[in-house]
């Protein structure tokens, strides 16, 4: 993934700014035709689009289904946890006490109440939820990264599949990485043997500082004509090149890629959509000042400007417990309470209620899941632990039919009763929002074809 910031961690080697400013001469030196035609563009097999954007809430460290969108009010203590049930707008439909706002959502959700990894390991089961294809091997806790190899995550196939115009990439991840302590970052991030030109855009930023801004999307003052003009003319070469090359569609859209971040830079488009001082107080205020909050605004300024899927990572806190992530091994009531639900209930629904009012939720897919859900014992710290075997994901919008329930749990939100769904059901399902039926091919580095999902779409919530 392309990281737009001078320091920070980049994920499997994402570019500095410093070689994003060299913009005709990026990779050049170890490109290689058989590379180039190993990562062509994909065949799409289209359907009907009902989603033209997807914005994808990845709540790392698992939000826990007990206190979300399973709870069980019946359960004994050590089960159901401190907190109780709360009606939705969707008749039969409880939801955890913690999420109001989100409650009144419900009659125009989908939740599924069944989803299984079969892993308790965060970026193992991560890399599942990201990509819909299970890790080898599976409960494997800090599994690195490996682009040639792995599978394409969502957004790497989303780049994929678009035919980007120069103007914003079709993937943006915000405002970080995800990675396990020791900064590990999981699998399942990049592209994977689509190719590094297809990553999504890693964008670390801190968009709830009042100097926001994104370094490498706008031009510094002292970055003289010349420089420019030189990328210009290395731009020229490469193309006149290409008059000796095989005349590939992976050569054309390389060279588009090239000419897209000259593009950025020149025009200003990517720096405008950035742009969050443009929104209004009370609007920036709706979504929380927090940094996710503010992320999540910055993922709608980026969806009504042409970017077909943002995901967003949850982060870290410091100097909050469990570092204030989802990953409650301790204290987790008092962490859900405190800053976790009330965070995720504003900026959610705040997202929910902009896309409704600007008339771009019925064509934008809002998607919230974790790697995986919680044990159903509260454990010895007061904390949930890690549960792969059954949780929930909830999604809206961009043709989902509102006011479902697919799906359900035992007595105890520990194992599914009936509609199990798998990761790769979710990423069809997805795809096939956007008009891509899951049989659409794309190549591998050995030219093989293959289905960008081999999972089944969820047609109960359609």
């Amino acid at each position: 993934m392309l990281s737009l910031l001078d320091n920070g961690p980049t994920l499997c080697d994402g570019l500095p700014r410093r070689e994003w400013m060299r913009i005709g001469g990026i990779g050049l030196g170890g490109l290689t035709m058989s590379r180039l035609a190993a990562a062509r563009t994909a065949t799409p097999t289209a359907i009907p689009p009902t989603a033209k954007r997807v914005i994808l809430f990845g709540l790392t460290g698992g939000a826990p289904q007990h206190e979300t969108w399973d709870p069980k009010p019946q359960a004994p203590a050590n089960i159901r946890g401190e907190f109780g049930a709360i009606s939705s707008s969707l008749t039969g439909l409880p939801v955890g006490e913690l999420m109001p706002r989100t409650a009144r959502w419900a009659n125009r959700m989908a939740v599924l109440r069944a989803v299984v990894t079969g892993d308790n390991s965060h970026s193992s089961s991560g890399y599942q939820m990201l990509t819909g294809v299970p890790h080898q091997p599976l409960n494997r806790e800090s599994a690195l990264p490996k682009p040639p190899n792995n599978w394409p995550c969502l957004g790497g196939m989303v780049r994929a599949l678009k035919q980007e115009t120069g103007q914003l990439p079709a993937a943006v991840t915000l405002p970080e990485h995800i990675w396990n302590d020791g900064n590990f970052p999981w699998p399942g991030q990049d592209a994977g043997f689509l190719g590094r030109r297809h990553d999504p855009w890693l964008i670390h930023c801190q968009p709830q500082d009042n100097t926001f801004n994104v370094p490498g999307l706008t031009l510094e003052k002292d970055f003289a004509g010349l420089r420019l003009d030189r990328r210009r003319q290395l731009l020229d070469q490469f193309d006149a090149a290409r008059n000796h090359l095989d005349r590939a569609p992976a050569v054309s859209s390389y060279q588009l890629h090239a000419q897209q971040a000259l593009d950025l830079l020149t025009r200003g488009r990517a720096g405008t959509a950035f742009d969050i001082s443009q929104e209004s107080d009370k609007t920036r205020d709706r979504y929380g000042r927090s940094r996710y909050g503010q992320s999540v605004l910055l993922a709608r300024r980026l969806v009504e400007r042409g970017v077909s899927l943002v995901q967003l990572n949850w982060t870290r806190i410091k100097g909050k417990e469990n570092q204030g992530g989802w990953d409650t091994h301790s204290k987790h009531c008092e962490s859900l309470k405190s800053f976790l639900m009330p965070m995720m209930d504003r900026a959610f629904t705040a997202l929910l209620e902009d896309l409704d009012q600007r008339g771009l939720l019925d064509e934008t897919l809002v998607v919230w899941q974790g790697e995986f859900g919680h044990t159903p014992k509260i454990n010895g710290k007061a904390g949930r632990d890690h549960w792969g075997n059954c949780f929930s994901v909830a999604m809206a919008g961009g043709g989902v039919r509102g006011g479902v329930v697919h799906g359900s749990s035992d007595k105890h939100a520990a194992f599914p009763v009936d509609g199990v769904v798998r990761p790769r059901d979710i990423i069809s399902t997805v795809f096939h929002c956007l008009g891509y039926s899951p049989e659409t091919v794309v190549h591998d580095p050995l030219d093989r074809p293959i289905p960008i999902s081999r999972g089944h779409v969820i047609r109960e919530i359609l």
